[in-house]
């Protein structure tokens, strides 16, 4: 696991995604357990969970052991990426259109689409949730999803 996510910013980053996940689904993102920190528990979850920030051009800002294996980057280079590379230049306008709409009504749960890995590998997601990350005074920290 990488030893950034032993920081503040991560203890709660791990606490804004669940809480707005719980708030927007109303359902919670995790089962809690009393092994390890939230934010390793979400770093170890069986599924790809990501988020980015709020830059001009989103860089990600998490990407948990899935993700990351997923996308076929290690902690440092994801860390670095714009989030819209994720995407194929030709699918970055649907991908933005996805974006939009999730600003505006906080969240998607059947989200599709081809995303494209490190090695240039394309692989299709499908049943996405796409959230904003608000944190519980109701500020916006940025996107998330789960794939």
């Amino acid at each position: 696991m990488p030893p950034h996510l032993n920081t503040a910013f991560y203890q709660q980053h791990a606490i804004n995604l669940c809480y707005s996940y719980q708030q927007l689904l109303n359902k919670p993102l995790i089962q809690m357990s009393h092994e390890g920190t939230l934010i390793n528990q979400l770093f170890n979850a069986p599924f790809a969970l990501l988020s980015h920030g709020l830059e001009g051009d989103p860089i990600f800002n998490f990407g948990n052991q899935t993700a990351l294996s997923l996308f076929e980057y290690n902690w440092d280079a994801f860390t670095q990426l714009p989030s819209r590379l994720s995407a194929k230049p030709i699918d970055q306008v649907e991908r933005q259109r996805l974006l939009d709409t999730v600003s505006q009504h906080g969240y998607i749960d059947n989200y599709a689409g081809i995303r494209i890995a490190a090695s240039g590998r394309e692989f299709l997601i499908e049943n996405a949730v796409v959230w904003n990350v608000i944190d519980k005074n109701g500020s916006y920290c940025g996107q998330a999803a789960v794939i």
